[in-house]
């Protein structure tokens, strides 16, 4: 045999092989969903994340044919949970749901964080908007947002507001609160938002910018009053509390979010129809109505339209921390 004609077939044999792999990987995402779909939550089960993404299992597997199993995996504000995904096959069996600390700011904190909120995922769909209240013990001497900034104005560093932790949504609230206002006060960390809402109430701090569904209860039983909402306009739900933009801290506007990631490299078809079903999951009203009594208020936007938001998200916060000169550990 010559060596023009061995080299033809072997040619030949390398085109065949690489059209039967195409022709495998083309069936493979036209039979999918064949098994069942994990569903990483990096938190820990309670929580807003893991109330939305049981809600949001339960549905999109029946639509899809195949179970949706939720796995938590909580640690380290998301990080645990989100390298999982990152390092997961990319074939539309694994999913996670992402959130503002996940995906946007965890760079900003910590140097080695083993995942690329960008490069290694697909935005698939913004199921939601978590408005955060700024909320005060009931025996506080403040009554109200511009008593707090005079205060501050006055004694920088005075005042204390809880946090679970860097890059939570109760601290972003309260870094690009200190922006705005061109106020300092101290971050107290705890391990949970429940354990920081004991000690406003106790008075062993001063304020917490907690989300609307853990704060309620204390809200409507009167033991925390509510200065104001985190977004941009008043909440359907809290109509009568002003937003912070409206009492004091002009352009405020801090929202975390709920969102559903795939790992980088998932076939478009696959993504593209996660992206459509969870939107008509997310449009039914009753999902709307659940997702509401968490806190939630639905979006649904998908791949392209979640994707521009993630990078604007970016671009915000890194402003914000970078102004506070916070460095990453």
């Amino acid at each position: 045999m010559t060596t023009r004609r061995r080299s033809l077939l072997a040619v030949l044999a390398l085109a065949t092989l690489g059209g039967a792999q195409l022709t495998s990987a083309h069936a493979q995402e036209a039979s999918w969903p064949s098994k069942p779909i994990k569903y990483v939550v990096p938190f820990s089960p309670g929580g807003v994340s893991d109330g939305v993404a049981r809600l949001l299992a339960q549905h999109l597997g029946d639509r899809l044919g195949q179970p949706v199993v939720v796995d938590n995996r909580p640690g380290v504000s998301g990080i645990l949970g989100t390298q999982i995904v990152a390092r997961s096959a990319p074939d539309g069996y694994t999913i996670m749901g992402g959130t503002i600390t996940t995906h946007a700011v965890n760079p900003f904190f910590t140097k080695n964080l083993g995942y690329d909120p960008v490069k290694d995922f697909v935005p698939v769909n913004l199921v939601g908007m978590v408005s955060n209240v700024l909320v005060i013990s009931s025996q506080s001497r403040f009554n109200s947002v511009a008593e707090v900034i005079a205060e501050l104005k006055s004694k920088p560093d005075s005042l204390t507001y809880g946090t679970a932790g860097a890059g939570t949504s109760q601290h972003l609230s309260g870094q690009l609160f200190q922006s705005i206002t061109q106020t300092r006060m101290r971050q107290i960390i705890y391990k949970g938002g429940s354990q920081a809402m004991v000690d406003l109430m106790g008075g062993q701090i001063d304020m917490v910018f907690e989300t609307v569904a853990a704060a309620r209860p204390m809200i409507d039983a009167k033991r925390v009053k509510v200065l104001g909402v985190t977004s941009a306009r008043r909440l359907a739900n809290l109509p009568d509390v002003p937003t912070l933009s409206e009492v004091g801290a002009p352009n405020f506007e801090m929202q975390s979010w709920q969102g559903i990631f795939a790992p980088a490299g998932t076939p478009k078809s696959i993504s593209d129809r996660l992206a459509r079903e969870i939107a008509a999951v997310v449009s039914m009203p009753d999902v709307q109505e659940k997702l509401r009594n968490l806190g939630v208020e639905p979006d649904g936007r998908q791949v392209g339209a979640f994707t521009a938001f993630q990078q604007a998200e970016i671009a915000k916060w890194r402003k914000v921390i970078q102004d506070a000169n916070i460095q990453a550990e």
